[in-house]
Order: structure tokens, then C-alpha cells, then sequence
């Protein structure tokens, strides 16, 4: 591993790309601490940090790395930009246009990719106009509410969340084409690891806490391991896979010989990624948001409606849990289509050993995927509803968010196989070497 790290800074083009993303990175945690005019943070932290009502806000700011309670200009991050790529993947498979742009090749994608872009824009304009509403109904957080004076902040508080989720996905784009990795995946896990030293200091307040309530001498060590453990699952199941064998007969094209070897082709047991549980959660955060706007009378039906949807509540955490397999099986049936890998294999002359080519074959992919996003959905709901459970066994609130890991997991595995990859075609040996 050290050797091949020797041999990115060796190569001059892996070493700018490398420095490029650094440089980006920079520059995205120095726009975290450009305030937006007009807001209190103080204030905000307090408001995004307390209160079951904030559950809402406390979900934007997970994504966000922090900086919503910081009042930063990033305040709403890549969450618009996720939440576009969310609906353009559903519209894809809805409308027969945009799925046959899609199997346009690279055109197509540049043109689903700027569509994309507006959708982005506008989720923004949205999200900050209904952000903007939510601060005003928080007593402190605007210093000013009525008159011009109160119509000029709005006006530069909407446009300051909107230039900043813009400039994020530029700077995404960047480092698409400059750098290295996922450049949208990339900011989100530098948002979010820059939570770390908080949760560090937070474990460090507990330890010294010990010498007055013993418990913490056992509760710190026991966050640690299940960290560690958390992280160590998630890697072994991000690269799990299942491998069906493929043979392929024998063909003549012209004077040369094809096929005639067998091969496999992997699924994954997690094929979706993160996109269930931030779909999940933005649905259970829907009533949580709605909350923030109104003030139901306590004791009152809607009272205890809401409450349900609070993050310490069972009802949330099994609901959460069921929304989260539902939407990865969703998202399975639109990345994988077992008629069209069946067609491919038939095309080619191959088939599965033991298995008919046509129907049978489509019969025995869809039972494969079926237990294997069983398996994968479990794990994505496991990993979800973890910190719900080790908040209400410890009562101790901290930062451990399963969803949080499995991004900053993914992301990194993600990059070092993207590093892999462009060290293996220079030949040299990888990492995993």
C-alpha cells in the first residue's frame, strides 16, 4: 500500500488530480464558515441541535456536514442536488423520452445531466424559500422580520442557500473532471468527516465526566468498539457479492474464433447504495417539517401524531426500518432487469450452467435478486436504525449515525478503487496488491 502511494506522487498527472481534490475540498470547508447575512448562528445551532421538532433540521444537517447550524452559505449542500438525481432516476423509467435519452450514450447522459442541473435549481429555490420560513418562526435566528428591511434578508438569505448549493455542485463537477472520484460523493464525505473532532471532543467530555459518574468509563469504550465494528461491517457487506457463472459456446466471425470460456457476473449485495435510507428519511422528516410550521395544541390529536415521528419514538424507528426495504427493493427492480441480462447472455451464446436459456434463466436471476436484496435490505435497515436503538439502550446522544458511516465507508472504497484502477493502468501495483 505505502509503495503505491509512493507511485501517485511519483506519476505527475495522479499527483495534480490528487492535489486538485485537496484544493477543492479547501475550499469547500472554508465556504462552510462564510455566514449568511442577516442569521444568528448561535441562535440556529441552538435551534437545529434542540428540540424534537428539529428533527428535520438535524436530518439537513447531517448531509450537510454541520453547516446548517453554522448559518453557512453551504447551509443546504449537495441535499438539493441528491434529491434531483433521486427524481431524474425515477422519471427515466416513468417517461419512455427520457429513457431513451438515457440509451443515448454519452450525449444522452450530458443532456439528462443538465436537466438535472435545473431540477437542481429549483429544488433549491424551494428548499431555501421553505428554510427561510422555517428560521422566521424561530424566535432570535433573523434579525429582521417585517418591513423592507425584512423582505431585503429573505431575499439575500434565499439567494445566499441557493449560489451555495450551486457552487457545490460545481465544484463537483470539478473534481469529476479534474480530480479524483465521484466529486459530488467527495464533498458530501468531506462534510460529513468534518463532524469527527466534535464527536472526538464529545467522547473525550464523557471520559472526563467518569470521575463523577463511573458509567462513562464503560459507555466511552463501548462507542468506540461499536464504531470500529460498524465500519468493519459495513466494508464487509459494500463488498459482498454474489457471482453466477457464465459459459459462453464457441462462434466463428470471419477466419477467427470466439467465446469458449466461462466467466461470472457480480451482484452486489448492496446495489443501491445510501439512496433508501436518504429516501426514507426524507420521508419521515416530511411530519417533522410540517411540525416546524405549525404549533399543535399539547395533548391534541395532531400532538401525538407528530410524536410519532420523532426520532426517539418505535413507531419512527420501525416505520423508518419497513420504508427503507420497500425503497431498496424499488430501486433494485429500476437498476437491474433480469430480461434484458438474460437477452445479453443469450445474444452472446452463453447460459448458466444448469440453466435453460428464455424464461428460465429470467426465473432464476429474479429469484437471485430477490433474496439478495433481502439481504442487502436488512443490512441497509440494520445499519439505519442502529444509533435509534443505542440512543434509547445508553441515552446517550452522539453522532454515531449508521448512515453517516456507510456514506463516509462507500465513499472512501469508492475512491481508493478509483485510485486502483488509474495505478493499475499506469502498471503498477495497487493497493490491494
Amino acid at each position: 500500500m505505502f509503495e503505491s502511494i509512493k507511485q501517485i506522487f511519483k506519476q505527475k498527472d495522479l499527483r495534480s488530480k490528487l492535489i486538485y481534490t485537496l484544493v477543492v475540498i479547501i475550499l469547500f470547508r472554508l465556504g462552510c464558515a462564510i455566514t449568511v447575512p442577516f442569521l444568528d448562528p448561535s441562535s440556529l445551532s441552538a435551534m437545529v441541535s434542540g428540540g424534537e421538532s428539529s428533527d428535520f433540521l438535524s436530518y439537513l444537517n447531517v448531509l450537510t456536514g454541520g453547516a446548517l447550524q453554522d448559518a453557512s452559505i453551504f447551509g443546504l449542500s449537495i441535499t438539493p442536488y441528491i434529491n434531483a438525481s433521486i427524481i431524474m432516476q425515477l422519471l427515466t423509467v416513468a417517461i419512455p423520452a427520457l429513457e431513451r435519452m438515457a440509451k443515448e450514450g454519452n450525449d444522452g447522459q450530458k443532456k439528462i445531466q443538465t436537466i438535472t442541473r435545473f431540477v437542481t435549481l429549483g429544488l433549491a429555490v424551494a428548499m431555501a424559500i421553505m428554510y427561510y420560513f422555517v428560521l422566521r418562526n424561530s424566535d432570535g435566528v433573523l434579525h429582521y422580520y417585517t418591513g423592507f428591511s425584512g423582505v431585503f434578508s429573505a431575499i439575500v438569505i434565499v439567494a445566499s442557500f441557493v449560489a451555495g448549493t450551486m457552487l457545490v455542485v460545481w465544484m463537483g463537477d470539478q473534481i469529476n473532471e479534474h480530480g479524483v472520484g465521484n466529486g459530488i460523493s467527495v464533498i458530501l464525505f468531506a462534510g460529513i468527516l468534518s463532524r469527527g473532532p466534535d464527536a472526538f471532543m464529545l467522547l473525550w467530555s464523557w471520559w472526563q465526566l467518569g470521575a463523577e459518574e463511573p458509567k462513562y468509563y464503560f459507555l466511552v469504550p463501548v462507542i468506540i468498539l461499536v464504531f470500529m465494528a460498524i465500519v468493519a461491517f459495513i466494508v464487509f457487506m459494500t463488498n459482498a457479492e454474489r457471482r453466477i457463472p457464465v459459459s459462453y459456446a464457441k462462434r466463428v466471425v470471419g477466419r477467427r474464433m470466439y467465446g469458449g470460456q466461462s466467466t461470472y457476473i457480480p451482484i452486489k449485495v448492496n446495489m443501491t447504495g445510501v439512496l433508501p435510507i436518504i429516501f426514507a428519511m426524507s420521508f419521515m422528516s416530511l411530519p417533522s417539517m410540517i411540525e416546524s410550521f405549525v404549533t399543535p395544541a399539547e395533548g391534541g390529536f395532531w400532538a401525538g401524531f407528530f410524536s410519532l415521528f420523532h426520532y426517539n419514538n418505535i413507531f419512527y424507528g420501525v416505520l423508518y426500518f419497513l420504508l427503507i426495504l420497500a425503497f431498496n427493493y424499488f430501486y433494485t427492480a429500476i437498476q437491474f432487469n433480469p430480461v434484458e441480462i438474460a437477452n445479453s447472455i443469450r445474444k452472446n451464446n452463453g447460459a448458466i450452467p444448469g440453466i435453460r436459456p428464455g424464461k428460465p434463466t429470467v426465473d432464476y436471476f429474479s429469484k437471485v435478486i430477490s433474496k439478495i436484496t433481502l439481504l442487502g435490505a436488512l443490512f441497509l435497515g440494520v445499519i439505519a436504525i442502529f444509533p435509534i436503538v443505542f440512543t434509547m439502550i445508553t441515552q446517550a446522544n452522539i453522532s454515531l449515525g449508521g448512515t453517516s458511516v456507510l456514506i463516509i465507508v462507500g465513499v472512501a472504497l469508492e475512491t481508493v478503487r478509483n485510485l486502483e484502477s488509474q495505478i493499475t493502468m499506469r502498471h503498477h501495483k495497487g493497493f490491494l496488491e
